[in-house]
Protein backbone atom coordinates (compact mmCIF):
# COMPACT_ATOMS: atom_id res chain seq x y z
CA UNK A 1 0.00 0.00 0.00
CA UNK A 2 1.40 3.32 -1.07
CA UNK A 3 1.71 6.38 1.78
CA UNK A 4 -0.35 9.32 1.17
CA UNK A 5 1.67 11.96 1.06
CA UNK A 6 1.12 15.98 1.42
CA UNK A 7 2.17 19.21 1.56
CA UNK A 8 1.65 22.46 3.17
CA UNK A 9 3.72 25.58 1.80
CA UNK A 10 5.80 22.91 0.01
CA UNK A 11 5.82 20.90 -2.66
CA UNK A 12 6.49 17.24 -2.42
CA UNK A 13 9.67 16.28 -4.34
CA UNK A 14 10.18 12.41 -5.64
CA UNK A 15 13.22 13.28 -3.25
CA UNK A 16 11.02 13.27 -0.12
CA UNK A 17 8.40 11.18 -1.16
CA UNK A 18 11.08 7.96 -1.99
CA UNK A 19 12.63 8.91 2.10
CA UNK A 20 9.16 9.04 3.61
CA UNK A 21 7.76 5.84 1.94
CA UNK A 22 11.32 4.20 2.60
CA UNK A 23 11.12 4.83 6.78
CA UNK A 24 7.89 3.25 6.59
CA UNK A 25 9.04 0.35 4.32
CA UNK A 26 11.65 -0.41 7.13
CA UNK A 27 8.66 -0.06 9.82
CA UNK A 28 7.22 -3.16 8.08
CA UNK A 29 10.64 -5.35 9.48
CA UNK A 30 8.49 -5.52 12.88
CA UNK A 31 5.47 -7.72 10.80
CA UNK A 32 2.60 -5.89 11.59
CA UNK A 33 0.45 -4.51 8.75
CA UNK A 34 0.07 -0.74 8.33
CA UNK A 35 -3.00 0.61 7.09
CA UNK A 36 -3.68 3.80 5.85
CA UNK A 37 -0.29 5.62 5.98
CA UNK A 38 -0.67 9.12 5.90
CA UNK A 39 2.11 12.18 6.14
CA UNK A 40 1.77 15.90 6.55
CA UNK A 41 5.02 17.97 5.75
CA UNK A 42 4.51 21.50 6.71
CA UNK A 43 7.10 24.80 6.56
CA UNK A 44 6.31 26.95 10.01
CA UNK A 45 6.72 30.73 9.74
CA UNK A 46 10.08 30.76 11.78
CA UNK A 47 11.56 28.29 8.73
CA UNK A 48 11.29 25.15 10.89
CA UNK A 49 9.70 21.86 9.05
CA UNK A 50 6.76 20.43 10.74
CA UNK A 51 6.37 16.70 9.77
CA UNK A 52 3.68 14.62 11.15
CA UNK A 53 2.64 10.78 10.36
CA UNK A 54 0.39 8.32 11.12
CA UNK A 55 -0.78 4.56 10.30
CA UNK A 56 -3.61 2.43 11.43
CA UNK A 57 -2.12 -1.29 12.83
CA UNK A 58 -4.14 -4.49 14.32
CA UNK A 59 -5.40 -3.20 17.84
CA UNK A 60 -4.46 0.43 17.98
CA UNK A 61 -3.06 3.90 15.97
CA UNK A 62 0.63 5.28 15.37
CA UNK A 63 0.75 8.95 15.50
CA UNK A 64 3.81 11.22 15.54
CA UNK A 65 5.18 14.89 15.09
CA UNK A 66 8.25 16.29 14.92
CA UNK A 67 9.62 19.65 14.38
CA UNK A 68 13.41 20.54 13.03
CA UNK A 69 15.38 23.08 11.42
CA UNK A 70 16.25 20.47 8.37
CA UNK A 71 13.03 18.49 6.82
CA UNK A 72 15.11 15.10 6.74
CA UNK A 73 15.78 15.40 10.40
CA UNK A 74 12.42 15.77 11.16
CA UNK A 75 11.30 12.93 8.96
CA UNK A 76 14.23 10.89 10.67
CA UNK A 77 12.42 12.05 14.23
CA UNK A 78 8.93 11.23 12.93
CA UNK A 79 10.10 7.53 12.04
CA UNK A 80 11.72 6.81 15.58
CA UNK A 81 8.88 7.71 17.35
CA UNK A 82 6.86 5.48 15.24
CA UNK A 83 9.39 2.71 16.14
CA UNK A 84 9.30 2.81 19.44
CA UNK A 85 5.29 2.64 19.62
CA UNK A 86 4.90 -0.11 17.23
CA UNK A 87 7.83 -1.90 19.02
CA UNK A 88 6.00 -1.30 22.13
CA UNK A 89 2.94 -2.46 20.51
CA UNK A 90 4.07 -5.15 19.64
CA UNK A 91 5.82 -6.75 22.36
CA UNK A 92 3.07 -5.60 24.74
CA UNK A 93 1.33 -9.21 24.75
CA UNK A 94 5.12 -11.10 25.82
CA UNK A 95 5.89 -8.54 28.61
CA UNK A 96 5.75 -9.47 32.00
CA UNK A 97 4.05 -6.33 33.77
CA UNK A 98 2.81 -7.78 36.77
CA UNK A 99 2.69 -11.36 36.05
CA UNK A 100 2.75 -13.74 38.31
CA UNK A 101 2.54 -16.83 36.31
CA UNK A 102 6.29 -16.62 36.08
CA UNK A 103 7.26 -16.70 39.47
CA UNK A 104 8.13 -20.20 41.29
CA UNK A 105 6.11 -21.40 43.81
CA UNK A 106 7.38 -21.71 47.29
CA UNK A 107 5.82 -24.11 49.17
CA UNK A 108 5.67 -22.87 53.23
CA UNK A 109 6.76 -25.53 55.57
CA UNK A 110 4.16 -26.92 58.21
CA UNK A 111 5.19 -26.84 61.74
CA UNK A 112 4.18 -29.68 63.61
Amino acid sequence: MTVNIAGKNLDITPAIRERIEFKFNKLEKYQVPLINKHAVISTEPNRQFKVEASAAIPGGQLVASAEHDDMYGAITEVYQKLERQLNKQTHKPTARRASHSDRPEVEEEAEA
